[in-house]
């Protein structure tokens, strides 16, 4: 099970998209909390206006709607009593027990879910808390809920398709507003609020792994200079295709303005979050000799993508590394020097030109080389005097396996047979008799 929790300032907007998905055949209303008759009985006015008049009793807030969707693992297709009860159990949870609301059961989605709509106003006027609600109230109350109702776990589940965003791909899309519309909202619906990013391109750096591109068109632009904002689908090249959707069309609004409030908000200082992303990159190059696309499917297998950014004429300017796990996006530079787009490139490229060298050298400085000599002095003869004691006598370089293997002639070269070994010189005047 996976909840996710928004607010905003227009419930109309929230209500209606549910309202509409039910006209539309691919959602319906399956019950409600705290309303005076059944669900069934209830056109869209009263169940709008019950929202309506509780939140006369305190104007004042204006983030006022609360919309919730619960996932569950597609392997999950309950009967409506039991998501009903999933529903009343979590906002009970999380503090909405005494809270009107609905709940929608969505048929639009390639996994089950439902949404939930509801007000942060209570019946005294006084306005819930939504501040880490979702680290503090919801994440406990997703543990509890599992376990009492035997749902599949989201957390370590890594068969369940559920919990992973689906990449989009243009096979599976009939391009066209209302079906690019719906694969972006779904995208969108789990990237922004779940990943840590503190720029545009840092977003991009993550939707671009669903084939989705926040655009705002090019710097003498009208669009860019009114701080405009489009969602486009991408290709399997990376390129733009189908029709490009404003910002403002979607329901939650993910306009410039309210990205740029997320990147001021957002955190990815952790400490932790850094030091993994870091690690990663310097075990790719401990235990291997890589290039720059070894060492991005290295990191995949961390749950780590990396993405290049380029110039127009093709040449690497930047490196963004995404990772999955902590769901932190961070540029190169902001880890380190050594983890920059030129570091990166000199240390794949360092590491392959000595490749290449190392047949030529060995040719040339094999014959100078005894036995007795000490493994260092080996590498330095052979590579120089740089590399001697350096990263390069690493057991798992080619240098440090031909060091190795120079070393132990070393220790084989005064080898004696078995025999040999156990056969004592005989003192003068010993007779064999003895």
């Amino acid at each position: 099970m996976v909840a996710i929790i928004k607010t905003g300032h227009s419930l109309h907007k929230v209500f209606y998209y549910n309202e509409n998905k039910v006209k539309e055949h691919v959602a319906e209303c399956i019950g409600a909390g705290n309303y005076p008759i059944d669900v069934d009985k209830m056109g869209p006015t009263v169940k709008l206006n019950r929202f309506l008049k509780q939140l006369e009793l305190n104007e004042n807030v204006k983030r006022n709607s609360v919309h919730i969707s619960i996932n569950f693992d597609p392997s999950e297709n309950y009967s409506k009593e039991k998501l009903m009860a999933v529903a009343d159990s979590y906002m009970e949870k999380i503090g909405f027990s005494q809270q009107p609301y609905l709940v929608y059961q969505h048929h639009d989605s390639g996994h089950p879910h439902i949404h939930l709509v509801s007000i942060n106003v209570q019946r005294d006027g006084t306005r819930i808390d939504m501040q880490n609600i979702g680290k503090n109230r919801s994440e406990p109350a997703r543990k509890e809920i599992e376990e009492s109702f035997g749902l599949v776990k989201a957390q370590g589940n890594k068969n369940s398709l559920d919990f992973q965003i689906k990449p989009i791909t243009s096979g599976k899309i009939q391009y066209g507003r209302s079906e690019s519309k719906k694969a972006i909202t779904n995208v969108l619906g789990q990237i922004l609020s779940s990943y840590k990013y503190t720029s545009l391109p840092q977003l991009n750096a993550v939707l671009k792994q669903y084939n989705v591109l926040a655009d705002r068109g090019n710097e003498d632009s009208t669009m860019f200079k009114a701080k405009g904002l489009m969602y486009r689908i991408l290709d399997e090249n990376g390129k733009p295709i189908g029709v490009p959707i404003k910002a403002s069309l979607f329901y939650n609004k993910p306009t410039l303005k309210f990205l740029e409030e997320k990147f001021a908000s957002n955190t990815t200082n952790q400490v932790s979050d850094r030091r993994r992303v870091k690690n990663a990159i310097d075990m790719a190059f401990f235990k291997a000799q890589i290039s720059l696309t070894e060492l991005v499917q290295l990191l995949e297998k961390e749950g780590i993508n990396t993405v290049f950014r380029k110039n127009a004429e093709g040449l690497l300017y930047g490196i963004t590394y995404v990772d999955h796990t902590t769901k932190c996006v961070f540029n190169g530079s902001t880890l380190g020097k050594q983890y920059s787009a030129k570091a990166i490139q000199e240390r794949c490229t360092s590491i392959n030109q000595e490749e290449q060298k190392m047949p030529n050298l060995v040719t040339e400085k094999l014959h100078e080389i005894k036995f007795e000599t000490p493994k260092s002095e080996i590498v330095a003869a052979l590579f120089g005097d740089d590399f001697r004691d350096n990263k390069y006598l690493g057991s798992s370089t080619i240098m440090g396996q031909l060091a190795e293997m120079l070393t132990q002639a070393e220790q084989t070269s005064n080898y004696l047979p078995y025999e040999l070994k156990n056969k004592k010189k005989k003192r003068r005047g010993q007779s064999n008799n003895r």
